[in-house]
Parts: C-alpha cells; sequence; structure tokens
C-alpha cells in the first residue's frame, strides 16, 4: 500500500464532479486500499478519491473510535436511496481543509448503495457519526465541500486563511 498526498483547499481540483466507475477491479481495489493507509494515517475518518487527484466516485469511511477494532467501507459509485428527514449536527472537519472545522446539519439516518471492494453491489444503513461521514465524503464526488453548508461569510474566512497558508508554504525555503 501506499501514502497518497492529500490535496488542501483552496484547490479546483476540490471542486469537480468525479465520474462513476465501469466496475471495481484490481487498480481500483489499490486506490481503496491506498486511500484507507492515506486516511488512517492523517488521522481522519473518511478519505474521498478527488482529495487525492482521483476524479472517481470512490470513498472510503471508518469512523470506530481509536483503540477500537478497524470498521473500514470501501464504496464506490455510492448513491442515497433513501434519508430520514431526521437532522443532526456534527462538527464536521476535513483532511482538505486542516484545523478547520464547522457545525453541519444533514440526515440522521441514510441507504446507500454501492460497489464494494470486490465489486458487489451493496447496501448499507448508517445513522449518526457513520451517517455524517458518508454524505460529507459523498459531496466530495460532486465538487462540494462541508464549508458549502455554512455562510458564505464563514467560509470566506475559512478560505481565506487556507489560502494564506498554502501561500506561506510555498514560499517557505526548502528544509524550513
Amino acid at each position: 500500500m501506499a501514502v497518497l498526498p492529500i490535496i488542501v483547499a483552496p484547490d479546483p481540483r476540490l471542486k469537480v464532479k468525479c465520474k462513476p466507475v465501469a466496475r471495481v477491479d484490481a487498480e481500483l481495489r489499490k486506490l481503496m486500499d491506498d486511500m484507507l493507509e492515506t486516511m488512517e494515517l492523517a488521522p481522519g475518518i473518511g478519505l474521498a478519491a478527488p482529495q487525492v487527484g482521483v476524479a472517481k466516485r470512490v470513498i472510503v469511511v471508518d469512523v470506530a473510535p481509536s483503540g477500537q477494532p478497524r470498521q473500514p467501507y470501501r464504496l464506490a459509485n455510492p448513491e442515497i436511496v433513501w434519508a430520514s428527514e431526521e437532522k443532526i449536527a456534527f462538527e464536521e472537519g476535513c483532511l482538505s481543509l486542516p484545523q478547520e472545522f464547522a457545525e453541519v446539519v444533514r440526515s440522521a439516518h441514510i441507504r446507500v448503495r454501492y460497489l464494494d471492494h470486490e465489486n458487489e453491489i451493496r447496501e448499507l444503513e448508517a445513522k449518526d457519526m457513520l451517517a455524517t461521514c458518508i454524505q460529507h465524503e459523498m459531496d466530495h464526488l460532486d465538487g462540494v465541500l462541508f464549508v458549502d453548508h455554512i455562510s458564505a461569510l464563514k467560509r470566506n474566512i475559512i478560505l481565506r486563511r487556507l489560502k494564506k497558508e498554502k501561500k506561506a508554504k510555498a514560499s517557505a525555503p526548502v528544509g524550513a
């Protein structure tokens, strides 16, 4: 497995609408496994393919608490087939928006259909944190970031801060 570089906002690659995959083959399985390793080392609980520069409809999530057995999900072409009217708010963060957090309201319970690691069609019932994480990662597949769910004022403050940090890192001397 390999650790992949995570794209940090603002970056136009994070705003791309991803293409569905035809099937989960060995190459896509490797991408999913590399994404899981990258996510775990970051550390994070979810990662979408566009965050590592791949414009395909692929996400990985694992919301198991630290110290508990891992419960990774690898989802290709995820599609929400049902969402509860009940909403839940979580403070969300994102590996592509480091150190930034905001409360986002999403469906508390969802059912998602997807292709699994073995190219089998599956359905998963998810609620609370898992449902939130899947919805957050699925947003990435349509070029939507969690900050797109908050006020324009807060979003602009966060994106300006990230842009400033990126610029500072780019102009820093090598090895600094």
